[in-house]
């Protein structure tokens, strides 16, 4: 199939091979173990009642009904009366009679003595035989005729085969007897003369309706003309529902029986049946999946239509000529890759240009694969007005050819396109971006042609090296240096964020920060964390927020991250963990134990005097160090190992230490080794996409096994839904952070949340 050639998750190839494997294996195993056998027999009920026909009328049920019980009397009628039934059908000179009754037990013996005349007057008489009714202590236990009765009668077997509905769609061919085989009573009815053990399928195409039936009182009476028995097979059995043996004909409801080896025995008279089973449907979808993989993916639908219609409808035909075979597991792989086909076209159609066939900007957004590489965005800025003079299939030419000029040499591998004529691809970290702009923009000084019109194009590039943002953000910012580029009649033009950062707006920014924590502009919010195990409060993080007189709220990426990269970030820390603190220690006073996380930068490791500090602070309010959590952020600058000092003695102190965006950057097992934490803090990008990527949610998983390996708790922040809730909670993570948790907020809000848990604790 053409589909992108870049291994991604979010907007990567469909992969066919895959798919085809699964549907094979699955349909194989389907077929195996029988798991469409509902489906099967249903589908065969439809077409037995679309095949419907008549029996032969070559036998003839004398049955043993509510009218021969009102007639004759209560049931078991005497031994001689029914020595009457059996003389009165050989008066008709029947081709043989078989008797769908188990003559086991005796009664009296001038009864017994009776029934055993008639069976030796008769011409062809055969009765019922059970065999193997349940091995009692190993041994195997029979039940047959009467040995008086045996020697003028022959034996059918009575036994059947049943399924999970007490359906029963094969029957026995017959059944060992000493060493001989006895016909089972199909084939006794059919007078198949060399029975086997081997079992054949029931053809329930044949109407019970159609079976004559005479009443057994009636032929004792001598009320129905003989013809109706002369020369055909009669058998004798009950129908009466007060007398039981009553089963599940497929397709035709519940009745006697007689029926079932009636219907069996009109199979055997149109031929042996043969059952090919499941293998050769799965062979043909096989065949036709396996043809077609290459192929459009409406071509193989189409295909796959076919091969559905032609295992659906060949029974039709196929089952009248006595030839069986099972199609579910075929279906099943048909099926399965022609959904697999129309979720990808129905993804793919939201992840690409509707003219073109280009993965569009959104499939960028989600593509996994080009994070972290550079991002080049072209923008051919005269688009709109060259294809407003163009058809729909001149517009395709066109983008054809400004592609075709984006791919020349091997950097371009996929290209992605957006509205307005934007185009946008990654390249490896290692490319000389200069040199690869300039070469694509000497390909445009030549004119683009359609259907032999020339159009000059009017291009400029952006060009984003990789920051470290979510693409859709760095994706703006090429677009913007390439509008830039545009605007200031470059050809392109670069966007480095770091770079653009104004470094006397930086210095003024940090000194604002100073005055502001000095004036009571800087304030501390709480986050609340739960305990998932209690469904309880049991901490909160504390965050800096900085709320400018005239700008307003200012980012906390913003000042935080600047404080962070000019070291000037003590000052910021020692103020929220003072805040921090003194509230901890009175929120553990009043309402109990109570924790208190405070961001702590790897840069201040290299303080000595940082232990004294917040001992310190501590100290002064009182509030004991196992309440206190310290979160090691920029964990970058601990890749060396050096300066963990510090945090050793911060735990000896008590106080708990925990690692901070687990998951991105330098979290690794050896960083892991080197840093005294006890918690581990996985990073809210995991969390969040957790229940969309199954990366994310293996990365999540892995996480909590190996902090709780290594004796460490875990704190899931960014959880926003209570479905993201539930899965950690299942993950057995201890504790949980986010928006559907609480929303940082100030320490009144905070007080009067933990207030009113406490009085519903009480309640």
């Amino acid at each position: 199939m053409r589909w992108m050639k870049r291994q991604d998750r979010n907007a990567g190839p469909f992969r066919p091979a895959k798919l085809l494997g699964w549907a094979l294996a699955m349909s194989l195993l389907f077929g195996l173990i029988g798991a469409g056998e509902y489906v099967e027999d249903r589908l065969r009920i439809v077409r037995n009642h679309i095949n419907e026909k008549p029996v032969s009328g070559q036998i003839v049920l004398v049955a043993v009904d509510e009218k021969s019980l009102r007639d004759v009397g209560r049931w078991p009628w005497p031994r001689s009366r029914y020595a009457q039934l059996v003389e009165a059908i050989e008066k008709a000179k029947p081709k043989k009679q078989v008797h769908d009754w188990l003559f086991s037990e005796r009664t009296t013996a001038r009864e017994d003595k009776r029934l055993e005349q008639a069976f030796a007057s008769s011409g062809d008489v055969t009765v019922g035989y059970l065999p193997r009714v349940g091995p009692q202590q190993g041994s195997r236990t029979e039940i047959g005729a009467l040995p008086e009765f045996e020697r003028h009668v022959k034996l059918a077997s009575t036994g059947m085969y049943y399924n999970y509905a007490n359906e029963v769609w094969r029957l026995p061919g017959g059944a060992r007897y000493g060493s001989t085989v006895i016909p089972s009573m199909a084939m006794a009815l059919a007078s198949v003369e060399k029975p086997t053990t081997d079992e054949f399928r029931v053809d329930y195409s044949y109407s019970p309706e159609s079976i004559p039936v005479v009443s057994a009182s009636d032929v004792m009476a001598g009320r129905i003309p003989a013809t109706m028995l002369t020369g055909k097979t009669a058998v004798i059995a009950p129908v009466s529902n007060r007398l039981g043996d009553q089963w599940n004909v497929p397709g035709w409801g519940r009745i006697s029986g007689v029926y079932i080896h009636m219907i069996g025995a009109e199979t055997m008279l149109d031929g042996a049946p043969v059952d090919f089973g499941w293998i050769p449907a799965f062979l043909l979808a096989a065949a036709t999946l396996l043809l077609t993989a290459r192929l459009g993916p409406t071509t193989q639908l189409a295909a796959i239509s076919a091969t559905l219609a032609v295992l659906i409808t060949a029974p039709l035909v196929s089952e009248r000529s006595q030839i069986f075979f099972d199609i579910t597991p075929g279906m099943f792989a048909l099926l399965w890759v022609a959904v697999g086909i129309v979720i990808e076209q129905a993804r793919r159609r939201g992840l690409t240009n509707v003219v073109s066939g280009l993965p569009n900007l959104t499939a960028l957004r989600r593509s996994r694969g080009e994070r972290n590489r550079p991002l080049v965005v072209a923008r051919v800025i005269n688009y709109p007005q060259i294809v407003s003079t163009l058809t729909i299939a001149q517009e395709k030419a066109l983008v054809g050819q400004i592609t075709s000029r984006l791919r020349v040499g091997s950097e371009v591998s996929t290209i992605y396109q957006g509205d307005e004529g934007i185009f946008a691809w990654t390249v490896p970290s290692t490319t000389a971006i200069g040199h690869h702009i300039e070469a694509l923009h000497a390909l445009f000084r030549s004119p683009a042609k359609v259907d032999r019109r020339p159009f000059d194009i009017a291009i400029s590039f952006g060009v984003e090296i990789g920051s470290g943002r979510t693409l859709a953000n760095r994706l703006q910012s090429a677009l913007v240096a390439a509008d830039e580029a545009s605007s200031e009649g470059l050809r392109w033009k670069y966007h480095d964020p770091e770079r653009l950062k104004d470094v006397d707006w930086r210095l003024s920014l940090l000194s604002q920060l100073d005055d502001a924590i000095d004036h009571g502009q800087v304030w501390v919010a709480f986050q609340p964390q739960l305990d998932l195990r209690t469904n309880l409060i049991r901490g909160a993080e504390a965050l800096a927020r900085w709320t400018h007189p005239e700008k307003g709220p200012i980012s906390p990426v913003e000042f935080v991250t600047a404080a962070e990269q000019s070291d000037r970030i003590e000052k910021l820390t020692m103020f929220v963990l003072d805040k921090a603190v003194a509230e901890a220690a009175r929120i553990n006073r009043e309402y109990g134990d109570f924790d208190m996380a405070v961001n702590l930068s790897a840069r201040m490791l290299t303080d000595k005097s940082l232990l004294s500090k917040v001992k310190e602070v501590l100290d002064r309010h009182g509030l004991d160090p196992a309440r206190l959590t310290l979160e090691l952020t920029e964990t970058a600058a601990m890749a060396s190992g050096s300066g963990t000092a510090p945090l050793f003695g911060l735990r000896d102190l008590g106080v708990n230490i925990s690692i901070d965006d687990y998951g991105t950057g330098l979290s690794t097992l050896e960083y892991l080794k080197k840093i005294p934490a006890g918690e581990i803090k996985i990073d809210q990008g995991f969390v969040k996409s957790m229940r969309d990527h199954r990366s994310d949610l293996v990365m999540v998983q892995s996480t909590i096994a190996l902090a709780h390996s290594l004796g460490r708790r875990v704190v899931a922040e960014g959880v926003e839904t209570r479905e993201l809730l539930d899965m950690l909670v299942a993950m057995k993570c201890e504790v949980a952070q986010g928006f559907v948790v609480g929303r940082p907020s100030s320490v009144n809000d905070l007080t009067k949340r933990l207030l009113a848990e406490r009085k519903r604790r009480v309640a």
